[in-house]
């Protein structure tokens, strides 16, 4: 079953997650919900792109400082807040730290998933290149480090030959080489090496 997209809820209050999650399956989204913003930080890692929504006045971490810790991971996940009345103040502070927008309690359901909808459209490009590079970062890590002496030589513009001589190996050593960097990187040409060096960071444009 294909779904509008995934919505992460993070509220103390069993009674709204409760309501938000009706809310949200009804309305062809997938959710999970977490009771406080510590749960959700330790899961992160192994979750796929979605929007976050989250209560701003929280026991532990709140609103406020789950944002901060977001920011500090360059986490692509658009983030709505949910406040309460006369939280404004709060508010500002929110969407100076990167939310999307603010909600404030009681709120209509169709404002609340018209702003989800446009979180998660405005926020997906973003994230398919955050997930584009982490890949390559991967396939880089998996280098060893004469796999990279030789990759960045390749990048640079230096042919077997120079390389070879540079690391004091043979030229058919190299060779080897080459073709172990080109299949981890999962490169079928030389531009392709250099256009995902670039994406690595290691050739500046």
């Amino acid at each position: 079953m294909t779904t509008n997209g995934i919505v992460y809820v993070i509220d103390d209050d069993e009674a709204m997650r409760d309501s938000l999650d009706f809310l949200l399956d009804s309305s062809g989204y997938s959710v999970t919900l977490f009771d406080d913003a510590q749960r959700f930080l330790d899961a992160l890692p192994g979750l796929a792109f979605g929007c976050v929504l989250s209560d701003v006045r929280m026991p532990g971490i709140d609103g406020i400082e789950l944002l901060k810790l977001m920011k500090a991971q360059h986490s692509p996940f658009p983030i709505l807040i949910m406040t309460g009345h006369g939280d404004v103040p709060l508010a500002v502070e929110a969407m100076k730290l990167g939310a999307v927008d603010f909600l404030e309690k009681p709120f209509e359901d169709d404002r609340l998933l018209t702003m989800i909808e446009s979180a998660i459209r405005q926020a997906e490009p973003a994230a398919k290149v955050e997930a584009i590079s982490q890949d390559i970062a991967a396939r880089v890590a998996t280098l060893s480090p004469r796999e990279r002496q030789v990759m960045e030589g390749l990048v640079a513009g230096l042919s077997n030959k120079l390389i070879a001589r540079e690391y004091d190996i043979s030229p058919r050593t190299i060779e080897v080489y080459r073709a172990n960097v080109m299949t981890k990187m999962q490169a079928g040409s030389l531009s392709e090496l250099v256009r995902l060096a670039m994406r690595a960071g290691m050739l500046k444009d």
